[in-house]
């Protein structure tokens, strides 16, 4: 699963690696190594322009943008905004199925920038995190969905745009640590998953193995347990533990 990440660029440097407008507004903070559900984050989408009515322009080239949205999907039929906590992830084996999701995956899919995502491997009743990232400076993208949601006893209020983050199961060393991972979409596949006049995208739910070996798998510091904790040290490999002194006396230097 994916529960926490670190999204550490600013929406300037975003616009420019997405090939995005940057329409959050000023609205989104420039760093944040601990992401968590509920917090608005930046996304990127790509649709067709609207006129002044709200009718959408299909003959209109495509727009990709960035936008601020809240993690946790809240599907448009939902009647509490509530549920979206629960539906932090969707499950990529699924996704086409169930109601919740389906249409979401059909016709409203973004991509979430991250510097990486951290994820627990159980060492008897110790849980160790670590941080998965890139080989270089650039962004990993997660699939995700996303909906808009109006509260019906609130017509007049602004809707709420929320995601999903798709999971698979995990592949090659990640199953060393945890049975799922983020969906990773590799850059060759941003336009066709972003395309909205796509509705089949079940070519791009499969993991692909060559992006996934590439990942450091980085043990860090416990401190990225609590959501209260922020900064770039999060995401500073850990200190490496005192060796044991026994085993020390038979070391050769």
């Amino acid at each position: 699963m994916c529960g926490r990440y670190s999204a550490s660029k600013s929406p300037a440097k975003l616009v420019e690696e997405f090939g995005a407008a940057d329409q959050t507004e000023g609205k989104a903070r420039d760093a944040d190594y601990n992401v968590a559900p509920t917090k608005n984050v930046v996304t990127v989408v790509q649709r067709h322009p609207r006129d002044a009515e709200g009718n959408v322009l299909t003959d209109e080239p495509t727009e990709r943008t960035l936008r601020l949205m809240r993690w946790g999907l809240v599907p448009f039929w939902a009647k509490d905004p509530s549920v979206g906590n629960r539906m932090i992830n969707t499950r990529a084996e699924t996704a086409t199925e169930k109601p919740a999701f389906r249409t979401a995956l059909a016709k409203r899919r973004c991509l979430v920038p991250a510097d990486g995502w951290y994820e627990w491997r159980r060492n008897g009743k110790v849980k160790e995190p670590f941080f998965m990232t890139g080989p270089d400076s650039s962004s990993l993208a997660f699939a995700g969905i996303w909906e808009s949601w109006r509260d019906k006893k609130d017509p007049d209020a602004s809707p709420l745009i929320t995601f999903s983050i798709i999971t698979t199961a995990a592949t090659g060393r990640l199953t060393e640590i945890h049975d799922r991972m983020p969906l990773l979409v590799p850059r060759r596949d941003w336009a066709a998953w972003l395309d909205p006049d796509t509705g089949d995208v079940s070519e791009l739910l499969a993991p692909t193995p060559e992006l996934v070996d590439s990942l450091e798998l980085r043990p860090v510091s416990d401190q990225v347990n609590s959501v209260r904790n922020n900064g770039p040290g999060l995401i500073e490999p850990a200190a490496a533990p005192a060796p044991d002194l026994d085993q020390s006396l038979f070391d050769v230097t």
